[in-house]
């Protein structure tokens, strides 16, 4: 969803038109899979989007991202759907030695240059699952940025909604239940996106492995546990982006509805265009037509309108030829750079390590059991009891028992070096699991702590993350 559109209305004829470019591009996709024609590389390739906010001297969301932008102007760093949000791209770059040293000093730039250019708006770039102190009259359609996907993306749900309120519903330690129409909550949303380059001969297998990941990768992640003033879920975001976009999609075997953000209905038989070819199951609602279909753009658009927590993505290279990639949405923006990298590590060491075992976790975790262990961990964090091989198991202790060495010995036999996985493992992940204090945990401390001051929370937090310092080290 990251591409422009040149309009936001459409005609009948605009989505006639749309569909069967869809179905033609899907068949090209099928004759590139038959054939084997995307790239292959011995070495995986990793890159990453982090999405932010920008905040003002009193801590409140700052809908400046325009300006800030425009000062900033660096082609790596981009607007997202409110004015207050914006995201950080980094260069793709090969999974081998110093590949975590290369992107934590790749983010660092990045940051610096935000922190400098908002310095000079009064504005303070801040990575945070959920804003604490942002507030439901500020995710008004007042809010959302200037660019014409944005606007069409909202006007095409409510209108396949026929007009009628989002439901908002979650309930936590507290309950929060309202109605709006528009998409703007998705705006409070913020998350870091992994995004890992795969052969077509492990890229099934990858996937799996993927969503088998995507429970315990929240867990270890969670940095949103607080949605205007209440205390919900450890990671709110994957309720509130659901419910957000909801739509009406199709039904699954169990005839539940699959909406457009979802972790799927199962997990993939023999090949990645198994989720292209289900892509053709959900209505359009960004019909932009293309005239140049060399590189399926309407396929990617449609691909693009749909939020899979562990989502398939076809690029191309520099050369025009095509490749494939997993895109890990599950983890949430920050609490610290040194956090940022060292989830990435996970991520990544997670997806290959589960991936390459000699027997597919996909035989041993059924699909109903990572769909339950996903929304369980969402919502409980560390604390989180799931299905796990047959087993019922503390999300806690298979981390640090299990999967961070798993996930660890994955990126060693990629090359990486043992101080930047020390950095990682030994020195963020562990004592991070092994304390219990990911950044839901450290705000839910400092409110238990403090009161329900969130605009004291944010402005710790942010003394905190300027620090570099991982979460597990913060005092409240």
């Amino acid at each position: 969803m990251g591409q422009e559109i040149s309009d936001t209305g459409f005609s009948p004829e605009d989505y006639a038109a749309f569909r069967q470019h869809m179905r033609e591009e899907t068949q090209t996709l099928k004759h590139w899979f038959d054939t084997r024609a995307f790239d292959w590389s011995e070495q995986a390739t990793v890159g990453l989007e982090l999405e932010a906010w920008l905040i003002d001297r009193d801590h409140l969301p700052a809908p400046q991202n325009a300006a800030f932008l425009s000062a900033l102007d660096h082609p790596d760093i981009v607007s997202e759907l409110s004015r207050f949000n914006f995201e950080i791209n980094a260069p793709a770059r090969p999974l081998q030695q110093h590949v975590l040293t290369q992107t934590a000093a790749d983010l660092a730039d990045r940051w610096a240059a935000c922190e400098a250019t908002g310095q000079t708006l009064g504005l303070r770039p801040l990575a945070i699952g959920i804003l604490p102190t942002v507030r439901d009259e500020m995710l008004q359609l007042s809010w959302m940025s200037d660019a014409n996907r944005y606007r069409a993306l909202n006007e095409a749900i409510l209108s396949r909604r026929k007009d009628h309120d989002l439901h908002i519903s979650i309930e936590g330690e507290d309950t929060l239940d309202y109605h709006c129409n528009h998409i703007m909550l998705e705006a409070a949303c913020t998350s870091l996106q992994a995004h890992l380059k795969v052969n077509q001969e492990e890229a099934a297998r990858l996937y799996n492995a993927a969503v088998v990941a995507a429970a315990p990768l929240i867990a270890a992640t969670a940095n949103a546990p607080y949605l205007y003033g209440k205390s919900l879920w450890t990671e709110t975001r994957i309720p509130a982006f659901e419910q957000a976009t909801r739509l009406e999609g199709f039904r699954d075997t169990e005839g539940r509805n699959v909406g457009r953000v979802t972790l799927g209905t199962g997990y993939v038989r023999h090949s990645m265009m198994e989720l292209f070819l289900r892509n053709l199951s959900y209505e359009p609602i960004l019909p932009a037509l293309s005239a140049d279909t060399a590189t399926l753009p309407h396929l990617r658009l449609q691909n693009g309108t749909i939020w899979r927590w562990v989502r398939p993505i076809l690029g191309f290279d520099s050369d025009q030829t095509p490749h494939l990639r997993l895109e890990h949405r599950v983890m949430p923006a920050g609490p610290s750079l040194t956090d940022t990298v060292a989830n990435l590590a996970l991520c990544h060491g997670l997806v290959l390590g589960l991936g390459r075992l000699e027997t597919p976790p996909e035989d041993e975790t059924r699909f109903e059991d990572a769909r339950y262990n996903f929304y369980a961990c969402a919502q409980h964090g560390l604390k989180a009891q799931i299905r796990w091989a047959g087993r019922s198991v503390n999300v806690q202790a298979l981390l640090l028992d299990e999967l961070l060495p798993l996930a660890r010995q994955a990126l060693e036999a990629e090359g990486l070096g043992q101080i930047e996985l020390d950095d990682a493992f030994t020195h963020t992940l562990q004592p991070r699991l092994r304390s219990g204090l990911t950044g839901a945990e450290w705000q839910r401390s400092f409110i238990d702590c403090n009161g329900y001051n969130f605009q004291a929370l944010t402005e710790r937090y942010a003394e905190m993350q300027a620090t570099g310092d991982p979460v597990h080290s913060w005092t409240v």
